[in-house]
Protein backbone atom coordinates (compact mmCIF):
# COMPACT_ATOMS: atom_id res chain seq x y z
CA UNK A 1 0.00 0.00 0.00
CA UNK A 2 1.38 3.48 -0.75
CA UNK A 3 2.26 5.68 1.80
CA UNK A 4 0.78 8.83 0.89
CA UNK A 5 -2.94 9.40 -0.64
CA UNK A 6 -3.24 7.93 -4.43
CA UNK A 7 -2.87 10.42 -7.03
CA UNK A 8 -6.32 11.02 -9.13
CA UNK A 9 -6.19 12.85 -12.36
CA UNK A 10 -8.28 13.63 -14.97
CA UNK A 11 -8.35 11.13 -17.77
CA UNK A 12 -9.20 12.68 -20.60
CA UNK A 13 -6.79 15.85 -20.06
CA UNK A 14 -4.02 13.95 -19.32
CA UNK A 15 -4.29 11.52 -22.30
CA UNK A 16 -5.15 14.69 -24.28
CA UNK A 17 -1.92 16.12 -23.15
CA UNK A 18 0.27 12.79 -24.06
CA UNK A 19 -1.41 12.53 -27.26
CA UNK A 20 -0.75 16.11 -28.06
CA UNK A 21 2.73 15.86 -27.26
CA UNK A 22 3.34 12.52 -28.83
CA UNK A 23 1.86 14.65 -32.26
CA UNK A 24 4.18 17.18 -31.76
CA UNK A 25 7.21 15.10 -31.95
CA UNK A 26 5.69 13.49 -34.84
CA UNK A 27 5.55 16.65 -36.35
CA UNK A 28 9.31 17.49 -35.62
CA UNK A 29 10.66 14.49 -36.99
CA UNK A 30 8.76 14.32 -39.74
CA UNK A 31 10.82 14.46 -42.89
CA UNK A 32 13.98 15.31 -40.90
CA UNK A 33 17.28 14.78 -42.71
CA UNK A 34 19.11 11.55 -41.76
CA UNK A 35 22.07 13.95 -40.31
CA UNK A 36 19.83 16.10 -38.48
CA UNK A 37 18.68 12.80 -36.14
CA UNK A 38 22.05 12.67 -35.55
CA UNK A 39 22.15 16.15 -33.96
CA UNK A 40 23.01 16.17 -30.03
CA UNK A 41 20.23 16.74 -27.37
CA UNK A 42 21.37 18.15 -24.12
CA UNK A 43 21.02 14.95 -22.58
CA UNK A 44 24.71 13.33 -22.30
CA UNK A 45 25.46 10.49 -24.70
CA UNK A 46 22.14 10.85 -26.67
CA UNK A 47 21.53 12.23 -30.13
CA UNK A 48 17.79 13.14 -31.58
CA UNK A 49 17.49 9.41 -32.52
CA UNK A 50 18.45 8.05 -29.23
CA UNK A 51 15.80 9.77 -27.66
CA UNK A 52 13.30 9.14 -30.14
CA UNK A 53 14.13 5.61 -29.58
CA UNK A 54 14.47 6.05 -25.83
CA UNK A 55 10.67 7.09 -25.44
CA UNK A 56 9.92 4.04 -28.75
CA UNK A 57 11.74 1.82 -25.73
CA UNK A 58 9.02 3.08 -23.00
CA UNK A 59 5.98 2.64 -24.98
CA UNK A 60 7.18 -0.57 -25.83
CA UNK A 61 7.45 -2.10 -22.41
CA UNK A 62 4.10 -0.55 -21.31
CA UNK A 63 2.80 -2.88 -24.38
CA UNK A 64 4.48 -5.50 -22.98
CA UNK A 65 7.09 -5.80 -25.22
CA UNK A 66 10.49 -6.78 -23.85
CA UNK A 67 14.09 -4.90 -24.27
CA UNK A 68 16.17 -6.16 -27.09
CA UNK A 69 19.57 -7.48 -25.51
CA UNK A 70 22.18 -5.37 -26.44
CA UNK A 71 25.49 -6.04 -27.66
CA UNK A 72 27.61 -4.73 -24.89
CA UNK A 73 27.16 -4.27 -21.19
CA UNK A 74 25.22 -0.83 -21.01
CA UNK A 75 25.54 -0.62 -17.11
CA UNK A 76 29.20 0.09 -18.01
CA UNK A 77 28.52 3.18 -19.96
CA UNK A 78 29.28 6.73 -18.28
CA UNK A 79 25.72 8.01 -18.89
CA UNK A 80 23.89 4.64 -17.28
CA UNK A 81 23.42 5.45 -13.83
CA UNK A 82 20.58 3.03 -12.79
CA UNK A 83 18.46 -0.22 -14.44
CA UNK A 84 16.31 2.04 -16.00
CA UNK A 85 18.74 3.76 -17.64
CA UNK A 86 20.34 0.27 -18.67
CA UNK A 87 17.05 -0.38 -20.12
CA UNK A 88 16.51 2.92 -21.98
CA UNK A 89 20.16 2.20 -23.56
CA UNK A 90 19.03 -0.93 -24.62
CA UNK A 91 16.61 0.60 -27.56
CA UNK A 92 18.87 3.14 -28.32
CA UNK A 93 21.71 0.59 -29.71
CA UNK A 94 19.32 -1.49 -30.92
CA UNK A 95 17.74 1.59 -33.21
CA UNK A 96 21.08 3.43 -33.44
CA UNK A 97 21.55 2.02 -37.04
CA UNK A 98 17.72 2.11 -38.01
CA UNK A 99 17.28 4.98 -40.47
CA UNK A 100 15.84 8.01 -39.11
CA UNK A 101 12.56 7.41 -41.01
CA UNK A 102 12.10 3.39 -40.21
CA UNK A 103 12.64 5.39 -35.99
CA UNK A 104 9.60 7.80 -36.55
CA UNK A 105 7.49 4.73 -37.71
CA UNK A 106 8.40 2.46 -35.42
CA UNK A 107 6.97 5.51 -33.19
CA UNK A 108 4.20 6.54 -35.07
CA UNK A 109 3.20 2.12 -34.25
CA UNK A 110 4.12 1.82 -30.64
CA UNK A 111 2.07 5.05 -29.85
CA UNK A 112 -0.94 4.25 -32.06
CA UNK A 113 -0.93 1.03 -30.37
CA UNK A 114 -0.58 2.89 -26.69
CA UNK A 115 -3.35 5.61 -27.62
CA UNK A 116 -5.95 2.33 -28.35
CA UNK A 117 -4.76 0.82 -24.92
CA UNK A 118 -5.27 3.99 -23.46
CA UNK A 119 -8.58 5.05 -24.67
CA UNK A 120 -9.89 1.78 -23.88
CA UNK A 121 -9.09 1.79 -20.20
CA UNK A 122 -11.33 1.51 -17.88
CA UNK A 123 -11.79 4.03 -15.31
CA UNK A 124 -11.06 1.05 -12.31
CA UNK A 125 -8.15 0.66 -14.58
CA UNK A 126 -7.22 4.26 -14.60
CA UNK A 127 -7.60 4.84 -11.25
CA UNK A 128 -5.55 1.61 -9.94
CA UNK A 129 -3.36 1.15 -7.88
CA UNK A 130 0.12 0.36 -10.16
CA UNK A 131 3.90 0.76 -9.64
CA UNK A 132 5.13 4.16 -11.33
CA UNK A 133 8.58 5.87 -11.67
CA UNK A 134 7.44 7.27 -8.15
CA UNK A 135 6.57 4.84 -6.24
CA UNK A 136 2.92 3.16 -5.61
CA UNK A 137 0.17 5.39 -7.46
CA UNK A 138 -2.43 5.14 -9.50
CA UNK A 139 -1.61 4.68 -13.32
CA UNK A 140 -3.47 7.84 -14.61
CA UNK A 141 -0.55 9.35 -12.46
CA UNK A 142 1.85 6.98 -14.32
CA UNK A 143 0.73 8.38 -17.19
CA UNK A 144 0.72 12.01 -16.18
CA UNK A 145 4.57 11.44 -15.72
CA UNK A 146 4.47 10.25 -19.04
CA UNK A 147 3.15 13.41 -20.39
CA UNK A 148 6.54 15.09 -18.19
CA UNK A 149 8.83 12.42 -19.70
CA UNK A 150 7.76 12.86 -23.10
CA UNK A 151 7.32 16.81 -23.28
CA UNK A 152 10.83 17.06 -21.86
CA UNK A 153 11.77 14.94 -24.48
CA UNK A 154 10.06 17.10 -26.99
CA UNK A 155 12.42 20.02 -25.68
CA UNK A 156 15.26 17.95 -26.08
CA UNK A 157 14.66 17.35 -29.34
CA UNK A 158 13.65 21.09 -30.22
CA UNK A 159 17.07 22.24 -28.54
CA UNK A 160 18.97 19.98 -30.59
CA UNK A 161 17.39 21.04 -33.65
CA UNK A 162 17.43 24.61 -32.75
CA UNK A 163 13.67 25.07 -33.07
CA UNK A 164 12.01 26.37 -29.68
CA UNK A 165 8.43 25.98 -28.74
CA UNK A 166 6.18 29.02 -29.53
CA UNK A 167 4.59 30.92 -26.92
CA UNK A 168 1.57 29.50 -27.86
CA UNK A 169 3.28 25.84 -27.92
CA UNK A 170 4.33 26.54 -24.53
CA UNK A 171 0.67 27.41 -23.71
CA UNK A 172 -0.48 23.74 -23.57
CA UNK A 173 -2.39 21.49 -21.85
CA UNK A 174 1.29 19.28 -21.91
CA UNK A 175 2.94 22.10 -20.61
CA UNK A 176 0.43 22.53 -17.67
CA UNK A 177 0.76 18.76 -16.97
CA UNK A 178 4.28 18.57 -17.15
CA UNK A 179 4.34 21.41 -14.73
CA UNK A 180 1.95 20.02 -12.38
CA UNK A 181 4.19 16.53 -12.19
CA UNK A 182 7.28 18.82 -11.07
CA UNK A 183 4.87 20.61 -8.66
CA UNK A 184 4.44 17.86 -6.86
CA UNK A 185 8.06 16.95 -6.15
CA UNK A 186 8.77 19.98 -4.87
CA UNK A 187 8.31 19.20 -1.56
CA UNK A 188 10.92 16.41 -2.09
CA UNK A 189 13.45 18.93 -3.63
CA UNK A 190 12.89 21.61 -0.70
CA UNK A 191 13.09 18.97 2.30
CA UNK A 192 14.75 15.95 1.20
CA UNK A 193 17.36 16.51 -1.28
CA UNK A 194 17.54 20.65 -0.19
CA UNK A 195 17.17 20.04 3.76
CA UNK A 196 15.53 23.85 4.55
CA UNK A 197 14.83 24.21 8.08
CA UNK A 198 12.14 23.69 9.88
CA UNK A 199 9.35 27.16 9.61
CA UNK A 200 11.12 27.84 5.47
CA UNK A 201 7.96 28.86 3.27
CA UNK A 202 9.74 28.66 0.28
CA UNK A 203 8.09 30.30 -3.22
CA UNK A 204 8.78 29.43 -6.52
CA UNK A 205 7.53 32.36 -8.84
CA UNK A 206 7.54 31.23 -12.39
CA UNK A 207 7.43 33.85 -15.65
CA UNK A 208 6.88 33.47 -18.93
CA UNK A 209 4.23 31.34 -20.96
CA UNK A 210 4.86 28.53 -17.89
CA UNK A 211 4.35 30.46 -15.39
CA UNK A 212 2.86 29.17 -12.09
CA UNK A 213 3.44 30.08 -8.16
CA UNK A 214 4.82 27.01 -6.45
CA UNK A 215 4.37 26.96 -2.94
CA UNK A 216 5.94 24.48 -0.16
CA UNK A 217 5.85 24.92 3.62
CA UNK A 218 8.49 22.99 5.80
CA UNK A 219 6.91 22.27 9.17
CA UNK A 220 7.99 19.28 10.36
CA UNK A 221 7.80 17.80 6.61
CA UNK A 222 8.27 20.04 3.37
CA UNK A 223 4.91 19.77 1.87
CA UNK A 224 3.19 21.62 -1.23
CA UNK A 225 0.61 24.38 -0.21
CA UNK A 226 -1.96 26.40 -2.06
CA UNK A 227 -0.65 29.35 -0.22
CA UNK A 228 1.40 30.24 2.97
CA UNK A 229 -1.97 31.37 4.78
CA UNK A 230 -0.98 35.33 5.01
CA UNK A 231 2.36 34.92 5.94
CA UNK A 232 5.38 35.90 3.64
CA UNK A 233 7.92 33.74 2.19
CA UNK A 234 10.98 33.17 4.04
CA UNK A 235 13.11 32.15 0.40
CA UNK A 236 11.79 33.16 -2.98
CA UNK A 237 13.41 31.77 -6.45
CA UNK A 238 11.94 33.41 -9.51
CA UNK A 239 12.73 31.95 -13.18
CA UNK A 240 11.41 31.51 -16.55
CA UNK A 241 8.70 28.71 -15.90
CA UNK A 242 10.40 26.54 -18.92
CA UNK A 243 13.86 26.82 -17.49
CA UNK A 244 12.20 25.70 -14.31
CA UNK A 245 11.27 22.45 -16.24
CA UNK A 246 15.04 22.24 -17.41
CA UNK A 247 16.78 22.60 -14.43
CA UNK A 248 14.31 20.26 -12.48
CA UNK A 249 14.55 18.05 -15.54
CA UNK A 250 18.63 18.39 -14.74
CA UNK A 251 19.47 19.46 -18.06
CA UNK A 252 22.53 21.58 -18.29
CA UNK A 253 22.10 25.59 -17.86
CA UNK A 254 24.13 28.27 -19.71
CA UNK A 255 25.71 31.19 -17.29
CA UNK A 256 23.02 33.80 -19.56
CA UNK A 257 20.17 31.31 -18.68
CA UNK A 258 21.47 31.47 -14.81
CA UNK A 259 21.97 34.85 -14.72
CA UNK A 260 17.80 34.83 -15.27
CA UNK A 261 17.28 33.72 -11.88
CA UNK A 262 16.37 35.77 -9.23
CA UNK A 263 16.55 34.68 -5.71
CA UNK A 264 14.74 36.89 -2.37
CA UNK A 265 14.67 37.02 0.99
CA UNK A 266 16.86 33.84 2.94
CA UNK A 267 19.18 33.82 -0.05
CA UNK A 268 21.12 31.14 1.35
CA UNK A 269 18.05 28.72 1.49
CA UNK A 270 17.14 29.77 -1.84
CA UNK A 271 20.52 29.23 -3.11
CA UNK A 272 20.60 25.39 -1.39
CA UNK A 273 17.01 24.79 -2.71
CA UNK A 274 17.74 26.07 -6.66
CA UNK A 275 20.93 24.10 -6.50
CA UNK A 276 19.01 20.88 -5.78
CA UNK A 277 16.18 21.51 -8.34
CA UNK A 278 17.34 18.11 -10.48
CA UNK A 279 15.18 15.06 -8.87
CA UNK A 280 14.84 13.20 -11.90
CA UNK A 281 16.56 9.95 -11.82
Amino acid sequence: MADSPITQVDKSEVLSGLFAVWDSIDALLDGLPETRWLAATPLPGWDVKAVASHMIGTESFLAGIAAPQPDIDVSALDHVRNDVGAMNECWVRHLSAEPGDGVLERFRAVTNNRRTALMGMSDEEWTALTATPVGPESYGRFMRVRVFDCWMHEQDIREALSRPSSDDELDATASQLSLDEIAATMGYVVGKLAKAPDGSRILFELTGPVARSIHVNVDGRARLVDDFGGQEPTATIRLDGLQFTRLSGGRPMSPARAQGIELGGDKDVATQVADHLNFVI
